[in-house]
Formats: structure tokens, C-alpha cells, sequence
């Protein structure tokens, strides 16, 4: 019998991915975990195992094709089967490795005859859970919409966890929470949804004024187009902007530069400015957290792990370095040279990319005195660093006073105003401009 491999969960968030190279071939002998294909999704670039021992039957997908999780992707047969070549119309999404093929019934099915439809067998629900169910906010979303209760579905992701897929399937088997465990329909105190967004005119025919390329818009670029008109058009963003004196932070980095670079690390401003920006994430804790809208809730994450923003040719990729507030300054520095390095040649894991509760983006390499950067939802507020420059800067009162050189270096901060205020968001920043002011307290923080 023949077995359906479909995509599985990539991911928290992933719900599709990009072929971009098929490793195997109709006919080849493939091994359990052995690699069978590259599928790149908005994250990483990753190899696909294969789940079984066998033989490919038939390859359904080619480079370039787009796919969502639980589509079929390849089918194996054991050595006996005769192996496929061709592509075949995919079948609907399930959500693992499952028999091919329909059910014996439908195969002796004459013409002309009307073969009833089987009613769906009620779901054997496992017992419940106790305590949290692992799944992401969509799924916990579409379970409320199905009437269905979490703690009775097996997860087939990572660790259990409770994907979408398994939902559907656990709805369309009949399972259904009792009456009394489902969420009411509406809260009295739930705030009045917003309307609607308007439809989007359709774009002019831009060719009538003159020739045109079209350029597809594929991973990277797709997936930021996506995220950030989710982040735009859900977070009420509000900008606070300020300048840190870094002189004597300058000073301090380029005499201990060469120590880090001898141990495979770049002891860049940004590096300085995550542990700034942890020890004022401690002292105001919602700034690392995300708004549950759905639960009415401010989730307070009590672990550190900060996105830095990395230019690539494939676009803009934001990596994730874990535990910030637990690493020195050097295991930093090195974690973000090496992180950096993968990330623009394509290489880094998908789980370096993810559990992020804060983000830093530094485009002063690249010139600006300033930039309004957008809220990696769903966090709540993000960091921006444009050019360090030397300014004159007057130093003393208005009866004795003195015109200095300085580095100053600009810092913006977006921020969710539903979850914080600008009072708030100008303490935050002032801690961290703080601290980068005064190496020796920066220290003292690391």
C-alpha cells in the first residue's frame, strides 16, 4: 500500500513554504530521516526528512511550487509497488503520513449507482488534559469557532503540541465540547469589534503607460509583506525618540574590540545595546510581553530572548538570541556574529527564528539620523538604532557653558499603546540610554 507524505508543522506560525530543491527521485530507495528535499519558508530554509523506509512512488510537487501544511507531497510504495513518475492533482490537507488511496467500497462502485455517504464516526476523544494545552493563538481561535475543546485533542506537533489540522480532523470526526465548556458568544464587556476594512481598488494597468516586469513575490519578501501589514493594521503604533552620549561607550568598545574578535565574536553597538536593553526589560516587564486580545490578557514573558534584524539578499530576517540577560557580553557578541553570518547564507535552524519578546533593528551602517520602525507582532514594542554621529553638544548652564564633540546616537522606540504608554516608554528608553552613557553601570548590568 502506498503511503502520502504531506508537509508537516514547520513551525509556530508557518503555514507554508517554498520547494526550492527536490533531493530524490521517482524510483530512488530512501531511508527513514533521510533528506528527500529543501523547503524554504519565511524563517529558514529546511530539510525535509523522509518519514519512512521505501521506495518514492510519485514526486507531486516540483521547485518553485508553493505549499501548505498536511499537502501531499511525495508517495512511497514498498519494493514490490511499481514507482510513478508524473505529478499528480493534490489531494485535500491532512496533517501526516497516512494510507493512499480510497476505501475499498469506492473502487467496486458502478457507474450510474448512488453510493450513500457514510455518517463521519464520533471522535474517541482522549482524556483531558491537565493544565495548559500547547497551541498556537490561530488554533485556539479556530477550536472556539469549531466548538471545540482543546484538552480532548491529541497534538501531532512538536512536544504534542495542538496544530490546526488537528482541529479539523478531531471536528470532522464529531467532536465537539460540551455546551457548557464552549466560550459565549460574546462577553458583555468585550470591546466593540472595528468595522470592516475596505476592499482594496484594483491596481491600473500600468503596461498602457509604458513597459513593466513583474517580479513574483516569493518567501521572504511575501512573508514580510504579510507580517507587517498584520503588525501595521493590529497594533496601534506610537514612536518615542531620543539620543544617547556614547563617547565614553565608544571608547570602551574599541579598546576591548580586539579581545572579543580573538574569540570569534564582533563587539558591535548593537551587542552593547541588547544588554542594555534586557536590564530595562526587567525594570519594566510589559515591554516583554504580548496582548491576547481573544483572552483579554497581557502575557508577561519572564525569559528574555531578543530578535535582531538582519539584512539579507532574500530580505529583511529577523533571528532570535535566547536567554540574553544569562550570556556575558563576549558569549553575545560571538552568538551574533555566527547568527548574523547563517542567517544571510540561508542556514540558520527555524528555531533560531522563533520564541522572540523583543526586537533590536540597527540601520546606522547604512546612514539616517532616524527611521519609524514597525512592531514585530506579536511583541510589543521594538528598538530602532540609526547612525552614530559626532555633534557638538554644549556642555554647562547658560552663564558658564562649553561646545563638545560628542557621538551621539540616535534611538527610536515603536510601541504597542494598547499595552504601554508614552510615560512608560519614555522611562524605558531613558534606562537604556542610561546605561549606554555609563559603560562602567552598563557593567554592572551584564
Amino acid at each position: 500500500m502506498a503511503k502520502e507524505f504531506k508537509l508537516p508543522d514547520l513551525g509556530e506560525g508557518i503555514h507554508e513554504g517554498e520547494i526550492v530543491e527536490i533531493l530524490v527521485s521517482v524510483g530512488d530507495r530512501v531511508v527513514d530521516g533521510q533528506p528527500i528535499m529543501l523547503v524554504e519558508t519565511d524563517k529558514a530554509t529546511t530539510e525535509i526528512p523522509s518519514p519512512v523506509d521505501g521506495v518514492v512512488k510519485e514526486i507531486r510537487v516540483k521547485p518553485g511550487d508553493l505549499v501548505k501544511v498536511g499537502q501531499v507531497l511525495m508517495t512511497f510504495s514498498d519494493d514490490g509497488e511499481k514507482a510513478v513518475a508524473g505529478r499528480a492533482p493534490a489531494p485535500k490537507e491532512e496533517a501526516r503520513v497516512e494510507e493512499a488511496g480510497a476505501p475499498a467500497a469506492k473502487a467496486t462502485e458502478k457507474p450510474g449507482e448512488k453510493r450513500e455517504k457514510a455518517p463521519a464516526p464520533k471522535a474517541e476523544a482522549p482524556p483531558e488534559r491537565e493544565g495548559p494545552v500547547p497551541a498556537a493563538p490561530s488554533t485556539r481561535r479556530l477550536a472556539r469557532e469549531l466548538g471545540v475543546d482543546l484538552r480532548r485533542v491529541t497534538g501531532s506537533g512538536p512536544g504534542g503540541r495542538v496544530t490546526s489540522e488537528d482541529v479539523r480532523e478531531f471536528a470532522e470526526k464529531g467532536g465537539k465540547a460540551p455546551e457548557a465548556a464552549r466560550e459565549p458568544e460574546a462577553r458583555v464587556e468585550r470591546a466593540v469589534e472595528a468595522p470592516p476594512a475596505p476592499a482594496v481598488p484594483p491596481l491600473p494597468r500600468f503596461d498602457e503607460f509604458g513597459p513593466v516586469e513583474k517580479i513574483p513575490l516569493r518567501s521572504v519578501r511575501r512573508a514580510t509583506a504579510r507580517h507587517m501589514a498584520l503588525a501595521w493594521s493590529q497594533i496601534p503604533h506610537v514612536t518615542h525618540q531620543d539620543v544617547a552620549d556614547i563617547t565614553d561607550l565608544e571608547a570602551f568598545r574599541l579598546k576591548y574590540k580586539g579581545d572579543v574578535e580573538a574569540k570569534g565574536g564582533a563587539l558591535s553597538l548593537t551587542v552593547f545595546v541588547l544588554k542594555a536593553a534586557v536590564a530595562a526589560l526587567k525594570a519594566f516587564p510589559r515591554f516583554n510581553s504580548s496582548l491576547d486580545m481573544e483572552a483579554e490578557e497581557i502575557v508577561l514573558k519572564h525569559y528574555y530572548n531578543i530578535g535582531v534584524a538582519v539584512d539579507s539578499e532574500k530580505g529583511l530576517i529577523v533571528p532570535v538570541i535566547r536567554d540574553v540577560d544569562r550570556k556575558s557580553l563576549t558569549e553575545v557578541a560571538v552568538e551574533l556574529r555566527g547568527l548574523a553570518e547563517r542567517t544571510r547564507e540561508g542556514k540558520a535552524d527555524r528555531d533560531e527564528m522563533a520564541g522572540g519578546t523583543f526586537t533590536v533593528t540597527n540601520i546606522g551602517p547604512l546612514g539616517g539620523t532616524g527611521f519609524t520602525p514597525i512592531v514585530n507582532y506579536p511583541q510589543v514594542a521594538i528598538l530602532g538604532m540609526a547612525q552614530a554621529r559626532l555633534q557638538p553638544v554644549i556642555q554647562g548652564d547658560l552663564r558658564n557653558y562649553k561646545l563638545v564633540p560628542r557621538l551621539m546616537l540616535p534611538l527610536i522606540l515603536g510601541f504597542d499603546h494598547r499595552v504601554v504608554d508614552g510615560a512608560d516608554a519614555a522611562r524605558f528608553l531613558g534606562m537604556i540610554i542610561e546605561s549606554l552613557q555609563n559603560p562602567e553601570k552598563l557593567m554592572m548590568v551584564m
